[in-house]
């Protein structure tokens, strides 16, 4: 088959004059490390989540991370994870010391709240809205009367609120998120003590008065100014971006084939499809200049947290599922072209 064209790339970021001037004026103004854009990027985008604080951080991995020590977590610990996710979910609570523990996806590849089973070591839950499917676990009940707090990793569904049961919602602006800072990271709360605690851990645990005496051991994990001018006019432009998107859903739904769409999603990151041949398409697609991506392995595959899995709805899905490519200034054509190629 003849390569015709050029590279239709997974993602691309979304970058206007808006996005420009932020940038210049942060170096005009000499604020390339903090500055006055970190302040304004958290509130908006605390406010655009009602949510009362935002916290930044210089990834999506850490804001995970921040958010499991703001709630204590630690060695001797269990934190119910996705079995269907991107390995950073899994990653922060390892570096916390505490212990991943998996439940099973649905054919949405979102969990099966039905397989969880809830022990004396389990410390928090993290739900995952996978490719942006809205997924809610209304109410968790620990061992007695405490309820169990719930983090959101919410990297691949910027746009939907997060419900009133997550207390702490995480995001990555990574360059293929729907939002981007091209890295960074950000962590949304209702309470003060987890904000504060998350900016300190974020932040060296540097005093008020920068004294340099450090109350608990802390981490650089600051997103700069820089990045943070660009998550304002991201989030200023945030409806324009999730309009495009939809609009996108909207002739990806039109044009791929019935038999390899996946449930239809709250707000669109990536475009997944389920084949019984996902290499040969893969190498189809690559053939014509079409980027493509595997869905996720199950964390149990996965070298480090190595357990059976051959048994798993996540392990069949991971066979199953290729997602196509996705930036907000696609074109019907490049749409034509990708499903064509299919």
């Amino acid at each position: 088959m003849e390569i015709t064209g050029s590279m239709i790339l997974m993602s691309r970021p979304s970058i206007t004059s808006l996005e420009e001037r932020n940038i210049l004026k942060a170096l005009d103004d000499s604020f390339i490390g903090y500055g006055p854009f970190i302040e304004e990027f958290e509130e908006l985008w605390a406010k655009k989540n009602k949510r009362k604080y935002g916290v930044s951080c210089n990834s999506g991995t850490n804001a995970l991370y921040i958010a499991l020590k703001a709630l204590g977590i630690g060695p001797g610990d269990e934190v119910i994870v996705p079995e269907y996710t991107m390995i950073a979910t899994a990653w922060a609570v390892s570096y916390t010391g505490a212990t991943p523990v998996f439940v099973d996806c649905k054919d949405d590849l979102n969990m099966d709240y039905s397989k969880l089973k809830i022990t004396e070591k389990t410390k928090a839950i993290i739900v995952v809205p996978i490719y942006g499917r809205k997924t809610q676990c209304d109410f968790v009940q620990g061992i007695g009367a405490e309820r169990i707090p719930v983090i959101g990793d919410y990297a691949e569904a910027h746009g939907i609120i997060p419900p009133e049961n997550v207390d702490i919602a995480c995001y990555s602006f990574y360059g293929n998120k729907i939002l981007t800072t091209g890295e960074g990271g950000m962590c949304i709360t209702n309470n003060k003590e987890y904000a504060s605690e998350m900016r300190n851990i974020s932040n060296m645990y540097m005093d008020e008065k920068h004294t340099y005496m450090h109350k608990k051991q802390g981490h650089n994990f600051r997103m700069t100014n820089l990045q943070a001018a660009i998550g304002v006019a991201q989030v200023m432009r945030m409806d324009e971006i999730l309009e495009k998107r939809e609009k996108i859903q909207d002739l990806y739904d039109k044009y791929v084939p019935e038999g390899l769409k996946m449930p239809r999603r709250e707000v669109l990151w990536l475009y997944d499809i389920q084949t019984d041949d996902s290499e040969e398409k893969k190498r189809t697609l690559e053939i014509n200049n079409v980027s493509s991506r595997y869905g996720f392995k199950p964390m149990s595959m996965q070298p480090q947290y190595e357990k059976k899995y051959d048994h798993l709805n996540a392990y069949r899905w991971s066979k199953r599922i290729l997602c196509l490519p996705v930036w907000t200034d696609m074109t019907e054509s490049d749409i034509i072209k990708i499903t064509k190629s299919l």
